[in-house]
């Protein structure tokens, strides 16, 4: 590899045995594989982050077969800025490889001023999807998700504008984000009789966060729909980090925005530290058992993960080594949950 970049970075070649290091489920009843690990840029891809690691943690995921690469409008900091980095990035490294990637991009939240930058009109998606592309530099994204419902414009309006992308050219797929299980079979049934499917839904499951098992999963088995797992690991407290208690350099000390330190009470200190004696006897660091805890299901097609070094992402992938529980590890996982 020579290097040849402004920022000494040697040339980018894919390994060769990325496709024999990743595990891919079929994603509802569509034709599309994933990736059972997605790399999320929600965190560490802002203009306030170490740019060349985020190149590199990239270039990790796709090495190990991660082809999924998720992004939202207004990922940063500042808005805008996950999406501006990703379309650098994709210009030096990836843009050779465009075929072999699934880039999805969403709408939903607050983007900009006033009354067309928020929620699901179709004046701000189409707007949204537009500028997502200008930022990252594509003709077109495969999946566009709805990122959250919204409560006052009608959802065929919302659903409207989804097929109206896919009419374009713009994306291939789309997908929603956060809806409940009545409003997802809704959603698929005014895109089905569009003619457009609805490939994925991506809501927020982990161990401590069970609402999706509440009807949603028994809607997205019933009519066919993948699904991508979002905060697995809970914001970092299914790992190893708390067990002590806050390092200074914590998520939950630096940035309160996602993750509070009184969300980290003794009574889940004391759950978390159970968890991880069970993914020690797993041979699994707890992050993995808990990754493969929400892949039990093979209603979820892919867990997405965020990281903020590349062997963080590696020790993700290790997760997909064992992801089968026997009848007494997901009963004493259940005992520990339920107390």
């Amino acid at each position: 590899m020579s290097i040849n970049d402004s920022f000494g970075i040697p040339t980018y070649v894919a390994s060769e045995s990325r496709y024999e290091k990743m595990k891919y489920r079929r994603c509802g009843n569509s034709g599309l594989l994933l990736p059972m690990i997605s790399l999320g840029l929600w965190h560490n891809f802002g203009h306030t982050d170490d740019f060349n690691k985020a190149r590199q943690i990239l270039r990790t995921a796709f090495d190990y077969g991660i082809t999924h690469f998720d992004l939202a409008n207004n990922y940063g900091p500042p808005y805008g800025a996950a999406e501006d980095n990703f379309g650098r990035i994709f210009k030096k490294d990836f843009k050779a490889y465009r075929d072999e990637l699934i880039i999805s991009s969403k709408a939903g939240w607050d983007m900009w001023p006033g009354p067309y930058g928020n929620f699901g009109s179709r004046k701000y998606l189409i707007a949204s999807l537009d500028q997502s592309l200008k930022r990252m530099g594509l003709d077109y994204v495969d999946i566009f998700y709805h990122h959250r419902p919204d409560p006052d414009t009608p959802l065929e309006e919302t659903m409207g504008a989804l097929h109206h992308m896919v009419q374009q050219g713009k994306a291939l797929y789309v997908g929603i984000s956060q809806y409940n299980a009545e409003d997802t079979a809704r959603a698929y049934d005014i895109l089905k009789e569009l003619g457009t499917p609805l490939l994925i839904h991506q809501p927020r499951y982990n161990m401590f966060d069970r609402w999706i098992e509440d009807g949603l999963l028994d809607v997205l088995g019933q009519k066919g729909i993948g699904s991508i797992a979002f905060s697995p690991l809970e914001q970092g407290i299914l790992t190893n980090k708390y067990l002590k208690g806050l390092p200074e350099d914590s998520r939950a000390v630096k940035d309160a925005r996602y993750l509070k330190s009184d969300q980290i009470t003794p009574e889940v200190l004391d759950k978390v530290a159970k968890l991880n004696a069970i993914a020690e006897s797993r041979n699994q660091s707890l992050a993995q058992m808990a990754l493969a805890w929400v892949l039990r299901d093979e209603k979820i097609t892919t867990v997405l993960v965020g990281v903020s070094r590349a062997s963080q992402l590696l020790d993700n992938i290790q997760a997909l080594d064992n992801v089968d529980f026997n009848a007494d590890e997901l009963q004493q996982i259940e005992t520990i949950l339920k107390a």
